[in-house]
């Protein structure tokens, strides 16, 4: 069976990823900070769909953890098959006034640790192909603070690497939903109808996620789920940066 290694796997698209994956009888290898919540997911998933399920407890902010979770692409007896890198986090306040310690934090997990756990997979599925896909967001096609800057490097690395390695059988997909109902915004203090978005820009957890899949399947380099937020991502081409910034502002995707 395939071997798939998510990470912050434990909560929002990154629970949703690998429920749907072990649906389809994938073996799984669980990455997040918390080892508890992480076993209990474990359970959870070998017991509704009998797949192996291992935990890698890891805080992708720090050098030593994300090499302990590079170091499992190595296994060779165990080949990882598919590397979803969703571990990601939001800073409540313009970057002025964020702490520049929690800017930099949020730099390593959303570039540094991607691109250290991406070198790692393509070098082991070089010879035997694979799939890679890298949750951004369509706040990479606009201007706003580090997260946007952070999604757009992950969408032109992805683009780039899904045509770099393409001889080698090994497909990379950028993932950029829009507004998606799951516990990201909770986690930056924001309470339900507080992000100022309307309802009809939210997008389902499970709808993305199947949406995803269905694009990396296919080789895609950027997978943008639903046709409202293809139509947005096609105007922010011909906007002017500070029009999609300010309505960048109203929301956190």
């Amino acid at each position: 069976m395939p071997t798939a290694l998510i990470t912050g796997a434990t909560a929002g698209l990154g629970a949703e990823f690998a429920r749907q994956l072990a649906r389809r009888r994938a073996d799984l290898v669980l990455v997040a900070r918390t080892e508890p919540a992480l076993e209990a997911f474990a359970t959870e998933l070998r017991e509704r769909y009998g797949v192996a399920v291992e935990v890698l407890a890891a805080d992708l902010s720090v050098a030593g953890d994300v090499d302990r979770v590079a170091a499992r692409f190595a296994d060779v007896a165990n080949p990882i098959d598919l590397l979803v890198n969703n571990a990601g986090f939001g800073l409540p306040l313009s970057f002025a006034d964020n702490d520049v310690d929690d800017e930099v934090r949020h730099l390593r997990v959303h570039v540094e640790a991607t691109m250290r756990l991406m070198h790692a997979a393509i070098r082991a599925m070089r010879g035997r192909g694979g799939r890679i896909i890298n949750v951004a967001s369509v706040a990479g096609f606009i201007s706003r603070s580090t997260y946007s800057a952070c999604k757009s490097w992950v969408i032109g690395f992805s683009r780039w690497a899904n045509v770099e390695y393409a001889p080698d059988r090994i497909s990379v997909t950028a993932l950029c939903p829009g507004f998606t109902h799951t516990s990201f915004h909770e986690r930056m203090g924001l309470a339900p109808g507080e992000e100022g978005v309307p309802d009809w820009m939210w997008l389902d957890a499970a709808d993305v996620v199947g949406e995803a899949l269905r694009d990396a399947a296919l080789g895609k380099a950027v997978s943008v789920p639903s046709w409202r937020y293809k139509a947005i991502v096609a105007l922010s081409r011909v906007l002017p940066p500070s029009l999609t910034a300010g309505v960048a502002r109203r929301g956190r995707v």
